[in-house]
């Protein structure tokens, strides 16, 4: 094979000799010339083609990891969409707790002053304690009134009757 190989680049170094030789290597004409021997290195390997299973492998990885990459990068973006609605949620949220802290702060002051008239007012049942003990007063009042009015008339009586008479004796 490697003689071959060196035939084939004589032949191409050569092209006039090569022209003027014969094919059959055994003629004297072509004994006769010096063979020349052009250094050409090292043989390169011939690759060795991928095969199907290999590229099989590649190609699914290659692949798979693609796929993973962009699933990777929408779980990524749906995560932030997710944490992006969330925040606004617990924004949302906290203002309002506020709203709803403010109206009871706002009711506890409402009971807290109710409670205040609740206890600077009165009650039916002391109102009516009160009223009874004021009926009570008054109608003391003008029973004693009426005494003294009719003590007074006595005296009155008394008055007339001694200018009248004239004796002195006073009804006291």
């Amino acid at each position: 094979m490697a003689s071959v190989r060196t035939a084939s680049c004589l032949r191409a170094a050569q092209p006039l000799s090569w022209a003027r030789s014969r094919f059959i290597s055994t003629s004297r004409p072509f004994r006769n010339e010096k063979p020349v021997v052009v250094d050409v290195g090292v043989p390169a390997t011939p690759k060795k083609p991928i095969g199907a299973f290999r590229g099989g492998i590649v190609g699914f990885l290659a692949g798979f990891s693609l796929a993973a990459s962009v699933a990777a990068y929408n779980l990524l973006d749906e995560y932030n969409m997710a944490s992006v609605a969330l925040q606004a949620s617990v924004d949302e949220l906290k203002l309002s707790t506020e709203k709803i802290s403010a109206h009871v702060r706002r009711i506890e002051a409402v009971e807290k002053d109710l409670k205040a008239l609740g206890d600077s007012t009165v009650s039916k049942d002391e109102l009516a304690r009160l009223r009874a003990e004021v009926k009570k007063s008054y109608d003391g009042l003008h029973v004693e009134f009426l005494d003294l009015r009719t003590h007074v008339w006595g005296m009155q009586q008394d008055l007339h009757a001694a200018l009248k008479k004239d004796t002195t004796s006073v009804r006291i």
